[in-house]
């Protein structure tokens, strides 16, 4: 057993693997966070070089002959020149292939525009039956790990092994996590972003505002209940993401909320049709909009520009306030 100070990526993996003799370790010459796998694993780690079409297809006849493949290469080149072969190989047969995409979004953040995964999520989740997940630091990758390995389902996972002071519930695959309760803004995040949203909310707690933070986890299964709890709590949504609008988290939640009929009012906070521009991560955070103190001021201006749906509580306990103050009674 591996001491908690001591697990990362790599060393979970290899637990899980030593475990379960059916998983098996590929990647496209990308083996920055399990470089210690090939001596573990011998013959079930597989580097295919940057060949990420022949991983896939690999992976997928590894699948067809009982295997838990789980493979790894850069989220840019993994979902988009391979994604014939996750559409075709992986998907329509619906096989258990784990498909890891390294520095997604932001965390690509040196990078130019052919490196940056930001349509990632859209591509995958466009795949009938591939389950999404975002974890939002190393502490819920590693715990949500197991949970990945163990579904029948293929997956997608966005990398992030970034460390966080989060502290997290246990990870259920489809399952929200609320991390901070308020009634005036609801925000919903995933991955990377979900920290810097958290210490934004902290920073509007101290001033009054509340907000109350869902971190969404899994894009597909997506969490309704929570999206829509946090929608009537509120009466107004920001939604938090380093990813094109276009097909990514906020459209997601719009979806949700058509479909059940939900009108509410949802900011969003992610990339309108561009790439970012590279620069270290901190500055990225910073120049994008995306870092804590940039958030807060977000959030803040969202709470004041934009008003709760009229049927939400925040709106008729402001309306009533109102008409007190009026000597009134509200209606």
């Amino acid at each position: 057993m591996i001491a908690a100070g001591e697990r990362t990526y790599s060393t979970v993996l290899r637990e899980l693997a030593a475990a379960d003799p059916h998983i098996v370790v590929l990647t496209a010459e990308n083996r920055a966070a399990i470089r210690d796998l090939p001596e573990r694993l011998g013959e079930r780690f597989v580097d295919v070089g940057i060949c990420e079409q022949t991983m896939v297809g690999m992976a997928a006849g590894l699948a067809l002959r009982g295997r838990v493949p789980v493979v790894h290469a850069l989220a840019t080149f993994l979902t988009l020149r391979a994604f014939e072969f996750i559409r075709d190989d992986v998907g329509i047969a619906g096989l258990p292939v784990k498909l890891v995409g390294g520095v997604p979004g932001f965390l690509s953040d040196a990078n130019g525009p052919t490196h940056q995964a930001i349509e990632d999520i859209a591509l995958m989740r466009a795949i009938p039956g591939m389950q999404v997940v975002c974890p939002a630091d190393e502490a819920e990758l590693l715990d949500g790990l197991p949970a990945v390995l163990a579904s029948p389902a293929p997956t997608y996972i966005r990398f992030n092994a970034t460390r966080s002071e989060l502290a997290h519930t246990p990870f259920e695959l489809g399952k929200a996590e609320l991390l901070t309760e308020g009634d005036d803004l609801a925000v919903l995040a995933a991955g990377l972003l979900v920290p810097q949203a958290k210490a934004a909310a902290d920073v509007l707690r101290e001033e009054g505002i509340g907000v109350r933070l869902t971190n969404l986890r899994t894009i597909v299964p997506i969490d309704e209940p929570a999206i829509l709890a946090a929608a009537r709590a509120c009466g107004r949504l920001a939604v938090v993401e380093d990813h094109l609008l276009a097909g990514g988290i906020y459209q997601v939640v719009c979806e949700v909320l058509v479909r059940h009929q939900l009108s509410v009012p949802v900011i969003p906070m992610g990339l309108d049709a561009r790439w970012f521009r590279p620069a270290l991560l901190p500055d990225v955070l910073e120049h994008e909009g995306f870092s804590a103190t940039k958030l807060a001021e977000r959030f803040r201006q969202a709470c004041r520009q934009v008003a709760p749906a009229p049927w939400s509580v925040p709106a008729r306990l402001a309306a009533a306030e109102r008409a007190g103050i009026n000597g009134r009674s509200p209606s």
